[in-house]
């Protein structure tokens, strides 16, 4: 099969955003991989291979109920990534979008639906096409202050209206403020703006 010459004059790679490459095994994993090896030494000890058995059985059946849901969505961040124009979202969310893009930000994390599964994805994905770290903190924070789901599904019912009014209301300037300093202070610590 015959390769074809690449077009170095394309405009749509100078666009889009690199990305970035993740390490498999950092600090953190090493970390919790030796608190794992304690505990099963510890547990052996103590209850012997029955004991360390049992609980590998019932986690690996945790792990199957989670598995779906961890892969719904990293798809659909994989998806929001290919789909959504990098030059609309870096103009709307990116470093220069300044207070539009933190409100944004905020206003996404508020209506975002679903768990953990669902929204570190999707603030990874608008990472790597151009959001800059200030719009994502004000998501994220957003999304864990005033996420509507949790509001509709435990707090209307179990609190009432009024407490679930002033609660969302006291919280609507803490993704701001924080996305505004997560800005600030990315800016200070990586001036060329590239994380290593």
């Amino acid at each position: 099969m015959a390769d074809f010459p690449k077009d170095t004059e394309d405009d749509s790679a100078e666009t889009e955003a690199p990305r970035k490459k993740r390490k498999p095994i950092g600090w953190s994993m090493l970390f919790i991989a030796v608190l794992v090896a304690v505990c099963v030494v510890l547990v052996w000890r103590r209850d012997g291979i029955h004991g360390v058995t049992e609980i590998l059985t019932s986690d690996l059946e945790l792990f199957g109920g989670i598995l779906p849901r961890v892969l719904a969505g990293c798809l659909l961040g994989a998806f929001i990534a290919e789909i959504l124009p990098h030059e609309k979202v870096s103009r709307a969310l990116g470093p220069e979008s300044g207070l539009k893009g933190l409100l944004i930000g905020t206003a996404f994390g508020a209506i975002l639906p679903g768990g953990p599964f669902t929204a570190y994805p999707v603030a990874a994905a608008l990472l790597t096409i151009g959001a800059d770290f200030g719009a994502i903190i004000a998501m994220v924070v957003s999304w864990t202050l005033i996420g509507y789901g949790r509001a509709v599904a435990w707090e209307l019912p179990i609190l009432g209206t009024d407490f679930t009014l002033w609660r969302i209301a006291f919280s609507v300037p803490i993704p701001i403020l924080a996305g505004a300093l997560g800005r600030m202070v990315y800016v200070r610590l990586y001036p060329k703006g590239e994380v290593e």
